[in-house]
């Protein structure tokens, strides 16, 4: 088993592609320690077979290894560990940058995407409970904005995302461990006519 590196250098377009996938990176973020498909599925909100298709495809390009395996009642479970803490993709990589900004709006957008699942199937679930009765305190807030060009969108997306940092540090902090957790999505995509 390799130790565990602070940063990994992603220098293959293959590796890249794994990475940048958000629920990889995701799963990459939970296996700092070692851990089954089914831990991270549960920490994660996702099935185990969903972790355990993503977990084989990372291992295949060597961001994820294998550490052992453990009994739990009558399965084994495989155990994985990421490469690092952190990754950087080299500029070694040789993509443009028209291929960089193709990858990354491809990854934001793939994000939107399972991000919007997930709310949907957490709404699902906490509607069942409002069935039994119980009360489930939720907010949402739908706005549209019109931005005149890129500089426009870079300046009000980084305001955005300073004040939603802001505002969740200040409640975040205040008790820890303590109260009932929430879960803040924030998104921001172009609307088409």
């Amino acid at each position: 088993m390799q130790p565990l590196q602070e940063t990994y250098r992603i220098t293959s377009p293959e590796q890249a592609a794994a990475l940048l996938h958000p629920l990889r990176g995701e799963i990459l973020a939970h296996l700092i320690q070692p851990a089954s498909a089914t831990e991270v599925a549960r920490r994660i909100g996702e099935t185990p077979q969903r972790v355990n298709y993503h977990l084989k495809t990372l291992e295949k390009v060597g961001l994820v290894q294998r550490t052992g395996s453990r009994q739990v009642k009558n399965l084994v479970e495989g155990l994985y560990q990421g490469a690092a803490r952190s990754y950087l993709l080299a500029d070694t990589l040789g993509l443009s940058p028209q291929d960089l900004q193709r990858l990354e709006q491809e990854t934001s957008l793939s994000h939107l995407i399972q991000t919007s699942e997930r709310i949907k199937e957490a709404a699902v679930r906490l509607m069942d409970r409002t069935d039994i009765g119980e009360e489930i305190p939720s907010a949402t807030l739908t706005s549209n904005i019109f931005l005149q060009d890129e500089a426009e969108r870079r300046a009000f997306l980084d305001e955005y995302v300073a004040l939603l940092q802001e505002l969740a540090a200040k409640y975040s902090a205040k008790k820890e461990g303590h109260g009932s957790p929430y879960r803040m999505v924030m998104a921001v995509y172009p609307e088409k006519n």
